[in-house]
């Protein structure tokens, strides 16, 4: 079906197929290929461990807790006992004072009581250098 140009017959010579030789540019594909994998900076796939020492991890010591808690009528509670006064409350915060590691005083406000008493029971442990003071249970005050 194909069409012959010219005077020659297509029986007298086969036709002359034209293709590109391929082994140089096999060959310059493998040299490049060998210098990718040569010039590639080895992975090193080590994962650093601190290993234990054969010593014994140290003891976690847990802090000794003060739980203060002022009811809604202004009431304070020193470790669930009654404080009578304010000079029994600063007695006590004097002593937490005293101590070169102090105890933890957590502060436990009611949501009703007036501010004036929580601010008054900061500013006593404050000015008596108690610097261990966190307010506990402020998830009651979220609206």
């Amino acid at each position: 079906m194909g069409m012959n140009v010219g005077s020659r017959s297509s029986q007298d010579e086969p036709d002359v197929m034209i293709e590109m030789n391929m082994t140089p540019l096999i060959d310059v594909m493998l040299v490049l290929i060998i210098m990718l994998i040569i010039t590639i900076p080895i992975q090193n796939h080590a994962v650093n461990l601190n290993m234990p020492n054969g010593k014994p991890p140290p003891q976690v010591v847990l802090p000794v807790v003060v739980n203060v808690d002022i009811g809604a009528d202004g009431t304070i509670l020193w470790n669930g006992v009654l404080v009578p006064d304010r000079p029994a409350l600063e007695q006590h915060m004097r002593e937490i004072a005293a101590i070169p590691d102090q105890p933890e005083l957590h502060l436990r406000p009611n949501k009703l009581v007036a501010y004036k008493t929580v601010a008054g029971v900061m500013a006593t442990a404050q000015r008596l250098g108690v610097i261990k003071l966190g307010i506990v249970g402020n998830e009651q005050f979220i609206q």
